[in-house]
């Protein structure tokens, strides 16, 4: 595995604080339409589907995978659209109900606090808050370009009596800030009838197959080599994908690909994940309580993270994380593509895992360690 260097200011560049983001309340063609222009779109990892040219983006090199937010108090509607690529809505305050269909009649559910939902591609959907104002909504795009996003007829004609249009090239054009259009102008076409009948729909129980409610999660406390381990200990609930799991019986809710997958992992205070690395990239977005995260090539770095920041860890950098909080606490990871995640473990937690009982057999997952064949 290539050999990563990340010197403390580049942990700093890769450390997304909460008081880091930045929103625009401009990012979509539905800014102006009552009952939605009070929205705030974030992008932290990737430009994702905004649309504003004046979209702050924390981190912007590609990742293989978008993370953004949407904030807006309550009784306010982000508006019927849909994706190419995946989205995943990561509720992590509040409570949000999801509709979708070209009318947004086949279907609602609602997401509370800690539920993730994977929306399929390629069918409408939108959400309202009907929680708190202070309500927040992670989500992760598949993908590095995600091809933007297509907006509901309605959404379009509503937004026009408004002075906003979209170009056929993804761009808000605005005519009340900037005049009127120029005759060379060429404007996105809303989506034909035929091509909406054509699109697949989803009963309610099929999309809630789709949504991993955080009550209802599946919690492995023998996922990682180092899970016996002082100091180790983590647990994993899959969300999206087999991710890094070396628990051969876990399973996750979604299967399908989405160009990443996400997990929770969650520990008792001042237990974590021992030093190890992989080859994918990764976000470690933090839930609750305080972690810290040493990035170790030559010179440690450690940077502590709490409510809502994110890290970024590159591949193959040697990474250790570490639960400083007086209780439980969790954090969302995300790592790039659609396979799993082997991991490559320090020496000293492989010795100390062996000593234990415990090994990792030729698939990539946890086994008696008498039991496993030995190179010769």
């Amino acid at each position: 595995m290539e050999r990563r260097r990340t010197d403390a200011a580049e942990v700093a560049r890769r450390t997304v604080r909460s008081a880091d983001f930045v929103s625009c309340d401009q990012a979509f063609i539905d800014c102006r339409t009552p009952g939605s222009d009070r929205k705030e779109n974030y992008s932290m990892i990737g430009r994702g589907v905004s649309q504003s040219a004046g979209q702050v983006v924390n981190l912007e090199e590609p990742h293989g995978f978008n993370v953004g937010a949407a904030a807006m108090p309550n009784g306010v509607v982000n508006n019927l659209h849909l994706h190419f690529t995946a989205e995943v809505f990561l509720c992590f305050r509040g409570e949000y109900t999801l509709r979708w269909g070209v009318d947004g009649e086949e279907g609602e559910l609602v997401l509370r606090e800690g539920d993730i939902a994977s929306v399929p591609t390629w069918i409408f959907r939108g959400f309202t808050n009907t929680g708190p104002d202070d309500g927040w909504l992670f989500t992760t795009l598949g993908m590095n370009d995600t091809g933007g996003i297509i907006w509901g007829p309605s959404v379009l004609k509503e937004a026009a009596g408004h002075g906003l249009y979209l170009s056929a090239d993804n761009e808000l054009l605005d005519t009340v800030a900037d005049g009127a259009l120029g005759d060379d102008v060429e404007l996105i076409t809303p989506i034909a009838d035929h091509h909406i009948a054509a699109l697949r729909h989803y009963s309610p129980a099929e999309m809630r197959r789709r949504i991993a409610a955080h009550d209802e999660l599946a919690w492995s406390s023998k996922a990682l080599l180092d899970h016996a381990l002082p100091g180790g200990g983590a647990r994993l609930a899959l969300v999206i994908g087999f991710g890094m799991t070396e628990d051969r019986d876990q399973e996750p809710v979604v299967f399908n690909p989405h160009g990443h997958n996400i997990a929770w992992l969650r520990a008792e205070a001042e237990r974590g994940v021992l030093r190890h690395r992989t080859d994918h990239n990764q976000v470690l977005m933090v839930k609750d309580g305080e972690w810290e995260v040493t990035l170790d090539d030559g010179e440690p770095v450690t940077v502590r993270l709490g409510h809502r920041d994110l890290l970024s860890v590159p591949a193959g950098t040697w990474r250790t994380l570490r639960n400083v909080s007086g209780g439980d606490a969790t954090m969302v990871v995300v790592n790039d593509g659609d396979g799993r995640v082997l991991l490559e473990w320090d020496e000293e937690v492989v010795k100390a895992a062996a000593d234990a009982g415990v090994g990792v057999d030729h698939n990539g997952y946890l086994a008696p360690y008498d039991l496993i064949p030995r190179r010769r």
